[in-house]
């Protein structure tokens, strides 16, 4: 399990600007971690020095996060890109506020599913917040109305557990439709006082081991740490998730050798 825990770059969005692809690329291969997803890139980023890194540093690509507006109107440089960095999971990671509506996720849906058929060598996924559990359609929240598991639906889930919380649900129950639908899935915790704000993987209320067991059964080849905003610093804020990520790997190992 240990090799399928990788870091979403939104995390070092700022780091990436102050110090630069090499040395945070470095830095997360340095601890532990085998992945890593492409989002919260700098503007203006050299796709050839994003590639050069990932190989350096013997990291894997665990997917991509592309606007909704490149993926519909700048999809062959998107194929291109994934090509590159040795990827085929491509997820929308964001809407605007323009498409959190009824109407909006039905072009949202169609222009997606529209995105995997023309390019069938990509995974097309979709990333979720809480704002989705806003609107309803057909009679369903709008993220499950997006991910809806069937064979004429060819969008995949990138659950995010927080935001699943934040929106009132239980994350273990709210990923069980999506067996064999999700490649990636999104970890960060929710702190226990009022705010129920970001925290580190395993120092809030989520009970995560249950969701790796979920996934080890269920399809998910990368679990991405991702947290929105640190208390701490960025990059202490990604070592102390993924060691407890470790910590609860080795007891769940622990735990089947002994069955």
């Amino acid at each position: 399990m240990k090799d399928k825990f990788a870091a979403t770059l939104f995390t070092v969005r700022d780091e990436l600007k102050s110090a630069g692809i090499g040395p945070v690329f470095q830095e997360i291969a340095e601890m532990g971690y085998a992945g890593i997803q492409l989002s919260g890139l700098p503007p203006g980023y050299d796709q050839d020095e994003v590639a050069y890194h990932l190989k350096k540093n013997g990291v894997a690509t665990a997917g991509m996060h592309v606007s909704f507006d490149r993926l519909t109107n700048e999809l062959d440089l998107v194929r291109q890109e994934a090509k590159k960095y040795g990827t085929t999971d491509v997820f929308c990671p964001y809407l605007p506020e323009s498409l959190r509506t009824e109407s909006g996720y039905r072009e949202v849906k169609k222009a997606l599913n529209g995105v995997a058929k023309a390019a069938p060598e990509l995974r097309i996924g979709y990333h979720n917040h809480a704002f989705e559990f806003e609107t309803q359609v057909e009679g369903m929240d709008a993220l499950s109305y997006l991910l809806e598991p069937r064979e004429d639906n060819a969008i995949l889930a990138e659950i995010d557990v927080f935001w699943v919380a934040k929106g009132g649900h239980d994350p273990l129950s709210y990923v069980e439709p999506y067996k064999g639908r999700m490649p990636v899935i999104h970890l960060k915790d929710m702190t226990a006082d009022e705010d129920r704000t970001f925290a580190e993987v395993g120092e809030g209320i989520i009970d995560f081991p249950p969701l790796l067991q979920w996934g080890e059964r269920h399809g998910i080849e990368w679990y991405v740490v991702e947290q929105d905003v640190c208390k701490m610093a960025p990059m202490d804020s990604l070592r102390l998730s993924l060691s407890n990520l470790h910590r609860y790997a080795d007891a769940l190992q622990e735990q089947k050798q002994k069955k």
